[in-house]
């Protein structure tokens, strides 16, 4: 295992510093891993934090953000590669291609979205490339009982649950990367 790709907000909640603390461990792991970050490009929220506490570092980052963002201010600039790709879907199908694991933390749609697709892309035998939820404070508890219903009404090829890991800490990565 070498790149991580890690998707999570673009935002971050406010006066959340439990949070911040553990996106910050997040980056301090892949630092200790030797291994390099595989993110959206955003200079802010939960991205900026990871991606910037891994440069701080000396680590190595790739940023692959759309052209529609890249317009923005939202930009980081001092990623290691910064990929500018035509439109969101060309911008997931590189970050997976690029990477070997993902670690989804909390966010909004968009980091929803982007779990669904690399889920459903292991469930349907695209790749096995391991995917971990960090259900940090019980955030995605609602998610996983989702998850429990729709296997109930046998909406699910396989138990999602056997797909992902999830992990409630930083911490309890450590021995999984």
């Amino acid at each position: 295992m070498k790149k991580i790709c890690v998707f999570c907000g673009s935002s971050k909640p406010e006066n959340h510093t439990k949070l911040e603390n553990e996106v910050i461990s997040l980056g301090n792991l892949i630092l200790k891993k030797k291994l390099q970050l595989v993110y959206g490009g955003a200079k802010i929220g939960l991205m900026g934090l990871v991606a910037n506490t891994i440069l701080e570092g000396g680590g190595y980052v790739t940023g692959i953000i759309p052209k529609l963002l890249s317009k923005k201010e939202i930009i980081n600039k001092e990623v290691s590669d910064l990929i500018i790709v035509n439109n969101m879907h060309e911008r997931k199908k590189k970050m997976y291609d690029l990477s070997d694991a993902f670690i989804i933390l909390p966010g909004g749609i968009g980091t929803l979205e982007e779990f669904s697709e690399i889920t459903t892309w292991k469930i349907l035998g695209i790749e096995k490339k391991p995917i971990f939820l960090l259900n940090f404070d019980g955030f995605y508890d609602h998610l996983i009982q989702q998850f429990e219903v729709m296997e109930k009404y046998n909406f699910l090829y396989s138990d999602i649950l056997k797909e992902v890991i999830i992990i409630n800490s930083i911490s309890d990565l450590d021995s999984l990367l």
